[in-house]
């Protein structure tokens, strides 16, 4: 770990620089920074980042219209994506969420936290590249690849975020299994990650929404949690 490449999108020069030196310091050197939207999006397309690093509060282009532009273009729409922002109300990590990103660290935050989450969001996209591309889980009109992070519906793309694509991943896996909300987040995020229960029902909405007419395959069960609808 440390040759990822990251993009860093922050109009305050004095943070960005913050963390830029600690991200070098903890041996990134392949780091790139942007200070508005605009050049973010071409960044993400040119410098192609492994992970970023997206403040919320952009002049011109504001951070939730990037995250979601990112989300739709095919190139980008896998990036994991970790936001920094100033406000730190659920309603704002929710919002966040519903646009795609993977991970809300309010500010001020502390370097050794950021290292810490962008580390685990790095050691999970590592481990699942590392998986046989050969693996092909089937769903009934469901079909994912852990290696390839490609997902069909019906024989059609199926647009996911790193986050929704491991969750319907996780469900898909074991059909009428039940998973509470905390074991979603310890098998997808990490063990004591903080996540609200709202955030996990915000990412079963999106989902849903993605699925369309199969949207019923993720069923809710009432006070306990999630499970994909057994065939």
């Amino acid at each position: 770990m440390g040759k990822e490449k990251i993009l860093i999108v922050e109009d305050e020069e004095a943070i960005q620089e913050l963390i830029r030196y600690n991200l070098n310091k903890e041996g990134f050197d392949r780091v790139r920074c942007c200070d508005s939207g605009e050049t973010a999006l071409a960044a993400a397309q040119e410098f192609a980042p492994d992970l970023i690093l997206l403040d919320l509060m952009l002049p011109g282009i504001d951070g939730l219209t990037v995250c979601r532009k990112l989300r739709s273009e095919p190139r980008t729409s896998a990036i994991p994506i970790i936001m920094l922002t100033a406000k730190s109300e659920e309603s704002d990590i929710v919002i966040g969420l519903e646009m795609g990103a993977d991970d809300y660290l309010p500010k001020p935050f502390s370097p050794k936290v950021l290292i810490a989450r962008i580390r685990s969001v790095l050691r999970r996209v590592n481990h699942l590249e590392s998986e046989a591309a050969g693996t092909t889980l089937k769903r009934g009109p469901l079909s994912m690849n852990r290696g390839t992070r490609e997902a069909l519906l019906d024989g059609k793309p199926l647009v996911l975020t790193f986050s929704e694509f491991e969750i319907l991943y996780l469900l898909a896996r074991r059909p009428g299994w039940v998973y509470t909300r905390g074991q979603i987040v310890n098998e997808v995020k990490g063990d004591d990650y903080p996540v609200t229960e709202r955030a996990i029902d915000v990412q079963m909405v999106s989902l849903r929404r993605k699925l369309g007419e199969y949207g019923s395959l993720i069923e809710t069960v009432r006070g306990v949690g999630y499970r994909f609808v057994q065939e």
